[in-house]
């Protein structure tokens, strides 16, 4: 793929390693087929210990962002606010607004609009405002960054355990196999060694990897194929793109499918 023709993908998450668990197979698979990665999260994980305190967590989970982004062969952006400060205010918008226009990308992929955590949900609605606000020039971001106006198309991973807050299964649209690179996703999570302990304190995961593993394999058994997947919803088009675009399915048609029953399911 020649510079002129490079797509760009922009994955945000909320917390340090939100995007390993749910985002980090697709991520790969387009970097493999030549895609400009862009990798942030909008918390620095300052509150995910028991035992570290606040500023060296911080420094720590910076550190383990930045390594599992060079495994990706992501370029890394640095996060904004405290975890459970990602609230949908003003200042936070402007900033990640700013940072969208300047990766101007032709993906967007985001976490679950209905997840199990405030955290995550503010996350979601920030970076597709972030996208919505990228072609207006009247929207002050900060730093000061003009205006974009290229399509994007904005996608949703499914929430943890592909149930949304009030318990429902989640299906997916679009799944992707990532049965090819499930390992290589494995190290890229595994990058963010601080977490073992604390998730095993704190919600339960007594092997974080092998969580995500099994998160992965539940999305591959809803798509009925694979042994590995992850998934992902399409966001309504409009002030994204002039008409419907689906450029993720495109890019991956060897190696995705999409739900027949998923209308169903949309429309239930």
């Amino acid at each position: 793929m020649s510079e002129s023709t490079k797509k760009t993908v922009f994955a945000v998450g909320c917390h340090p390693d939100d995007i390993e668990f749910t985002t980090a197979g697709t991520l790969l698979l387009l970097k493999d087929r030549g895609w400009d990665v862009h990798y942030m999260t909008i918390a620095n994980g300052s509150w995910g210990s028991s035992t570290i305190r606040r500023e060296e967590l911080i420094r720590t989970r910076r550190a383990e962002s930045i390594r599992a982004a060079e495994f990706i062969g992501a370029h890394y952006h640095e996060a904004l606010v405290d975890d459970l400060e990602v609230y949908y205010d003003r200042q936070t918008l402007m900033r990640l607004t700013a940072v969208f226009r300047e990766v101007d990308p032709d993906v967007l992929l985001c976490q679950s609009p209905s997840d199990y955590m405030e955290d995550h949900q503010n996350a979601v609605r920030l970076a597709v405002t972030a996208a919505f606000c990228r072609c207006m020039p009247n929207a002050p971001t900060d730093p000061p960054t003009p205006a974009t106006y290229k399509d994007v198309a904005v996608y949703h991973a499914p929430p943890h355990g592909s149930r949304d807050s009030m318990r429902k299964i989640v299906r997916s649209e679009l799944y992707v196999d990532i049965t090819s690179v499930i390992d290589r996703k494995s190290e890229a999570l595994n990058a963010h060694q601080s977490q073992g302990a604390w998730l095993d304190v704190s919600q339960g995961y007594s092997a974080y990897i092998e969580s995500m593993r099994e998160n992965s394999a539940f999305v591959g058994k809803l798509s009925g194929r694979y042994q590995f997947a992850e998934g992902w919803r399409r966001h309504n088009h409009l002030g994204f793109s002039e008409k419907e675009i689906d450029p993720l399915r495109e890019a991956l048609a060897d190696v995705s499918l999409v739900d027949p029953k998923y209308e169903e399911w949309l429309n239930a």
